[in-house]
């Protein structure tokens, strides 16, 4: 079982921002994309003065193939958290304050049903077969696929933050709309 890790991406906003909504379009994102979605934590620690503080953990993963697999991790954390009220439209809507960090972490994982970790003889077997066989379409198929979801989910937060434009470089390099 092998894996090729990305960078992490990370997020930092201070301001208003509606999470419920963004908590939403993350799981919209996912299940665009096929990904399942786990919440694996979620923390909220008594407010203090300033607000309270928040840390969340979700799990994104998606079977690729049999054989491939893509893992994401992202963990927000929301620090002098506070619920605001306005009234936008003549509805009243809440929106939360406070420092938002978000660390975007993923994998690509290949042979992650540990096929060829059987014995000594199939872990020979697995390692020919992905340094000869599969190592051209993991560093260039599905390692540059991965990486450039990542950067979808990435820009998805950003926008929805509004740190950037409309439009984001990696956009159309999966041919998607």
């Amino acid at each position: 079982m092998g894996k090729e890790p990305i960078s992490p991406l990370y997020i930092r906003y201070t301001g208003l921002v509606d999470f419920d909504a963004l908590y939403a379009a993350v799981i919209d994102w996912c299940k665009n994309y096929g990904y399942t979605w786990h919440e694996t934590t979620y923390k909220h620690k008594i407010p203090s003065p300033k607000g309270a503080e928040q840390r969340l953990f979700w799990k994104i993963e998606k079977e690729v193939t049999d054989y491939i697999k893509h893992e994401f991790k992202m963990e927000a954390r929301v620090w002098d958290l506070n619920e605001i009220i306005i009234e936008k439209g003549g509805k009243k809507k809440s929106l939360s304050s406070g420092k938002f960090q978000i660390i975007i972490t993923g994998n690509l994982r290949w042979d992650w049903q540990d096929r060829w970790g059987k014995n000594k003889f199939t872990q020979k077997l697995g390692k020919i077969y992905d340094s000869v066989i599969m190592k051209k379409d993991i560093s260039s198929l599905y390692w540059d696929t991965m990486y450039y979801r990542v950067w979808n989910l990435h820009a998805l937060i950003k926008k929805f933050f509004d740190m950037q434009a409309k439009w984001h470089t990696y956009k159309t390099y999966l041919r998607e709309n």
